[in-house]
């Protein structure tokens, strides 16, 4: 069998918390200390920490990485992702344990780590490449694919302290993609820059891949996890819930981030029940195809939207409405546009609509239901009764992955090139029972 490219073995990593103010911030503090109080120094160095003073940000994690492998790490925030990279990229010493990397490592933590803000983008190249264990001759040599590939060209020849955010982390990437690493270790690298950034991160990230060299790869971008990552470990509260197919793993975080709370509502006494409305809605939820509650979506997974309801009166049709966070009217659906007359739906009971939601781009989405009794009149409303979020998806299958910049909806469109065989149909799936294959 081969050697693996990463091996961690029963990694714990503590920090003691509180009484900040006694902490030496320099040795020679920590020997002031030591002569003036003594005693009191003894006692803070020897005595063990109180259990309130302790913080593990890891705790006997242990896992492996193939070589050529792409590892997603994903985990909400304070999960211990970003301790984790730290001490694999030896910045950070672990409280015990261990963790064996075999090969050259390139990392892109934090943006501009390394950066000294008074030097230009040029000198900072060469330093940050230096820092990397770059050659300046190795420099030299990657120089313009580097300035070229940040896209800061422009500005090469001027203080970094002047750069944008995302100049920033453009050419820390750029430093760092071209170290030609055997292990590239990326830290939410996508959180900052434009579209057209990310997809060259991701097309940059894809291509280390190929090539065999082994990634690992911490994000918030769920859409990026699955499309980079073959399998994916999920990290809670320092220690290791899952590792698997990505696709198994990010359904697992999914299903952490929300309560059931927040997929279902309670409508029996709901707040914003609209003045003089009858009381027949009863509760709303929100599941994914496989009836699991949940109120986070990808672009690629269908919705559905569950009304329960009882009446003593007889009924025509319920419907939903989706709204923006700027209380935009996104759509709206009902019984009276799926079935033909006459209208009625039973007196009690529940209503799923389902949605294949590729046109929503993500962000947040709140839902108002309604009931009548009567075609075009309200029995019962309540607004924005329940909120879903839809993440980034590679719909396209292009590896550019919208953001809430790229408009209103996911347009549907075909683009041509004269004169070229070139041609690219995107089409969205236009519903029925059975969804179409995605290929949007």
């Amino acid at each position: 069998m081969s050697t693996p490219a990463i091996s961690v073995e029963k990694l714990s990593k503590m920090y003691r918390i509180g009484a900040r103010e006694l902490q030496p911030k320099t040795t020679a503090d920590t020997l002031k200390q030591a002569v003036m109080s003594p005693i009191a120094y003894l006692r803070r160095t020897l005595r063990p920490p109180r259990e309130e003073e302790i913080f593990w940000a890891l705790r006997d994690i242990s896992f492996e990485v193939q070589r050529g492998d792409v590892l997603g790490v994903i985990g909400c925030n304070g999960a211990g992702k970003s301790t984790l990279l730290k001490i694999l990229s030896r910045i950070t010493e672990p409280t015990r344990g261990r963790a064996v990397i075999k090969g050259r490592v390139g990392s892109l933590l934090e943006v501009g780590t390394g950066f000294h803000p008074e030097l230009t983008g040029r000198d900072n190249i060469y330093l940050n490449g230096t820092i990397l264990g770059m050659k300046r001759k190795e420099i030299d040599r990657k120089f313009d694919k580097i300035v070229d590939f940040s896209g800061v060209e422009k500005f090469i020849d001027t203080p970094v302290k002047h750069y944008s955010s995302g100049m920033y982390v453009r050419l820390a990437f750029a430093v760092a993609a071209h170290l030609e690493p055997e292990i590239l270790i990326v830290d939410e690298v996508l959180a900052v820059g434009d579209a057209e950034f990310q997809k060259k991160c991701l097309g940059k990230m894809s291509d280390v891949g190929k090539e065999g060299k082994t990634v690992l790869f911490v994000s918030h971008n769920m859409g990026a996890i699955k499309k980079l990552c073959r399998n994916s470990l999920l990290l809670d509260s320092g220690s290791i819930k899952m590792t698997g197919p990505t696709e198994d793993v990010v359904g697992k975080y999914f299903l952490k981030e929300v309560t059931l709370g927040a997929a279902r509502v309670d409508l029996a006494s709901h707040s914003k029940r609209l003045a003089g409305m009858k009381h027949i809605l009863q509760a709303v939820s929100l599941q994914d195809a496989y009836g699991n509650s949940r109120n986070i979506f990808s672009q690629e997974e269908e919705i559905r939207i569950k009304i329960e309801y009882a009446s003593l009166e007889k009924l025509a049709g319920a419907g939903f409405m989706i709204y923006s966070a700027d209380d935009d009217l996104v759509c709206d659906g009902n019984t009276y546009m799926s079935f033909k007359p006459p209208h009625a739906i039973p007196s009690t009971g529940e209503i799923v609509f389902v949605l294949q939601p590729k046109q929503f781009l993500p962000r947040r989405y709140y839902i108002t239901v309604s009931i009548g009794s009567h075609p075009g009149t309200l029995s019962d409303k309540v607004e924005k009764a329940i909120y879903f979020d839809i993440s980034q998806a590679d719909i396209h299958g292009t590896g550019y992955m919208l953001t809430k910049n790229d408009g209103f909806l996911a347009l549907a469109f075909t683009t041509e090139i004269p004169g070229s065989a070139h041609r690219q149909n995107l089409r969205l799936n236009a519903g029925g029972e059975t969804p179409a294959k995605a290929d949007f």
